[in-house]
């Protein structure tokens, strides 16, 4: 997907309103960014409808590789063109990495996905961004403030309460559980990205840690490949889970970065849980239990207090 600069920014991120480009884009900020985000929001969000609908006939192994190997394919061009950077040294980190941040975190989703309703996931999934400041203190000792410290005691409080709740009389937690551990995957992954890989684009580095992760997780996959006849719905939903929850909503991730910075980016993680409990409302029908309510309430709300400035 090409990216375009939308004409002269100032120091602040913002059009500069002297500039002939810079009103256009202006226009285009206020109703391109909330449009994309909203869109990468329903993506992800979609994401767990798909593994829901996939992981009972794939099995976890097998549906988590067929997520990894359309993702890179169509992260592969970003990859190509820095290829040079990598050393050999880099590509030992970046399969440590891929594990901790694209294996396992998926692989623990989709086993979710088989014993819990698919908006558990996509809850559980808000917590990244808490975990991601708790593993920056713990790991390199970087300030976390009173309002974080907040953030993520709200954050475990919605863990505890999602944990409580049961479907069908059985109880969610081993999948509310598994959700919060991908969460903490990702945010120590993230961390060691930022850490290890620094002045490699974001992009290219993504792309090779799905292309690590599925070569880790591709004996597994094979291993556990299922015996018995697959569904076609369960076949489309595993390829939409690889190319547009993954590849595509990569691209479109990185998209806007580049055009709004990643702190603002990274407001789409209020949209996921919304967009995931929605999609499994309409599609499978899946009730919006009180404890999910109170449990999405309190997650986004410790994420809103962890990401606001003092």
């Amino acid at each position: 997907m090409p990216i375009q600069k939308l004409g002269t920014h100032m120091a602040d991120g913002t059009a500069d309103p002297s500039t002939s480009n810079g009103s256009i884009a202006a226009i285009e900020h206020r109703w391109l960014t909330p449009l994309e985000l909203s869109v990468l929001g329903a993506i992800w969000g979609a994401s767990f409808l798909f593994m829901r609908i996939a992981a009972k006939d794939f099995g976890a192994f097998a549906l988590v590789e067929m997520r990894l190997v359309p993702g890179t394919a169509i992260l592969l061009p970003f990859l190509w063109r820095v290829r040079k950077q990598f050393s050999v040294a880099q590509w030992w980190r970046l399969a440590g990495i891929a594990a901790i941040n694209s294996a396992i975190p998926f692989t623990l989703f989709a086993w979710a996905a088989q014993r819990a309703p698919a908006g558990i996931g996509a809850i559980t999934n808000a917590m990244a961004v808490m975990f991601t400041a708790l593993a920056a203190f713990v790991l390199y000792g970087e300030r976390v403030g009173s309002r974080r410290i907040c953030g993520l005691l709200l954050g475990f409080v919605g863990v505890a309460v999602l944990a409580s709740d049961k479907t069908a009389g059985n109880s969610v937690w081993p999948a509310a559980l598994a959700g919060t551990c991908a969460a903490m995957l990702y945010g120590v992954g993230g961390n060691l990205i930022r850490h290890y890989l620094t002045g490699i684009p974001a992009s290219a580095v993504a792309a090779a840690t799905l292309l690590c992760a599925s070569v880790l997780l591709a004996p597994l996959a094979i291993a556990t490949w299922p015996t018995t006849s697959i569904p076609i719905l369960s076949w489309v939903s595993a390829a939409l889970l690889g190319v547009m929850c993954t590849g595509v909503a990569y691209v479109l991730y990185y998209r806007l970065i580049y055009r709004i910075g990643a702190p603002r980016a990274s407001t789409v993680t209020y949209l996921v849980p919304l967009f995931g409990v929605l999609w499994a409302w309409v599609f499978l029908s899946e009730p919006l239990t009180i404890s999910m309510a109170i449990a999405g309430a309190l997650i986004l709300g410790g994420v809103a207090l962890s990401q606001r400035s003092a």
